[in-house]
């Protein structure tokens, strides 16, 4: 049990003689890495809270959709390793395998082993997105598709071109927020689908900071992130520009009375948003300072934003709860800005 919480707190490096006695829950969230997982929850329970004071709130159609998406995520994740290692990109020592345990390179699953991985993930995303179609209807099929076009191809071609970084700004904005919301309570909000977009800003910056990280080493192999386009000065000054934009668009939102004023309570991030910036605005060191966790070197600039986003998306959370359980909430004002029918 220690093993596998602390997968979903980070990715841990586990040896063969280690992976041997994992139970498979543990070994799946390694493989999986399941500490991600948490960006998808976000999105889809700010979509569930979003929709809960809606007529028709189902949320027995909102878990479906919450669990399509965490599958749908976690297949995401094992395609991307298959993928990247079986074309080569994830040998010797790139990376991706220096950062956490690549169960592919590291040679704890054998190639067949990791397409059943995928096979009975993507089983499982494909399961309840087949039930919300079901029992939904609507635009709840191409909300599915759009998904799965992500899901297969973020890995390939999409990341390799640059457009890794606005896949993710999209799937994690109003694809999974939005969709979340309609498929709970029924309707397509575009103000919801503006929310989430505004947390999904905090994902892209993860993924962001991960491929400056890696930006010597793709630029190598001919990937072109989107950093790698920019360059590592540029590309740090636009996560640091997405960093601050979070917080005017949220205060913007508020003063426009789309949302309600409990979610200034992402204001309390902003000391820790100032130091995520001090980090940007300088190279990364050579070594490993003293005082940073070992189990995620060197993984740097990632690892920084993760940690701002996870503290970002509790508030987010936190202040949206508190307007739910209030008069004139939030929940009040997007329902005037709804809209029945296709997004």
């Amino acid at each position: 049990m220690t093993r596998f919480l602390e997968a979903l707190r980070t990715v841990p490096r586990v040896d063969p003689a280690e992976w041997a006695q994992l139970p498979l829950p543990t070994r799946w969230a390694v493989a999986a890495r399941a500490s991600v997982l948490l960006m998808t929850f976000t999105s889809a329970a700010l979509g569930g809270l979003l929709a809960l004071r809606e007529p028709g709130f189902d949320v027995v159609l909102w878990t479906l959709a919450l669990v399509g998406l965490l599958a749908a995520h976690a297949t995401n994740n094992l395609i991307n390793d298959y993928v990247d290692s079986a074309r080569g990109v994830d040998r010797d020592n790139y990376y991706r395998a220096r950062y956490g345990t690549h169960v592919l390179e590291s040679g704890l699953l054998s190639r067949r082993a990791m397409l059943a991985y995928i096979g009975a993930t993507g089983l499982v995303a494909l399961a309840a997105g087949a039930a919300v179609v079901w029992l939904r209807g609507g635009p709840s099929l191409a909300l599915m598709l759009a998904g799965a076009f992500f899901v297969l191809f973020y890995t390939w071609p999409l990341k390799g071109l640059g457009l890794g970084e606005p896949a993710v700004l999209a799937v994690w904005g109003p694809l999974m927020t939005g969709g979340a919301y309609y498929v709970a309570c029924g309707e397509w909000s575009w103000t919801v689908a503006l929310l989430g977009t505004v947390y999904a800003i905090g994902p892209t910056t993860v993924v962001f900071g991960k491929h400056i990280d890696k930006l010597p080493d793709d630029a190598a192999k001919g990937i072109r992130t989107l950093p790698v386009l920019l360059g590592e000065r540029r590309a740090r000054l636009w996560v640091a520009g997405m960093i601050i934009a979070e917080f005017l668009l949220v205060g913007a939102l508020v003063l426009s009375d789309a949302v309600a004023w409990t979610l200034l309570l992402v204001l309390l991030n902003v000391p820790a948003a100032r130091r995520t910036i001090d980090v940007l605005g300088a190279a990364k060191p050579a070594e490993r300072p003293a005082d940073y966790p070992a189990e995620v070197w060197p993984l740097w600039f990632a690892h920084h934003a993760f940690v701002l986003n996870r503290r970002f998306s509790l508030l987010f959370l936190a202040g949206l709860l508190m307007a739910s359980g209030s008069a004139g909430s939030s929940h009040t004002r997007i329902s005037r800005s709804r809209s029945p029918g296709v997004p």
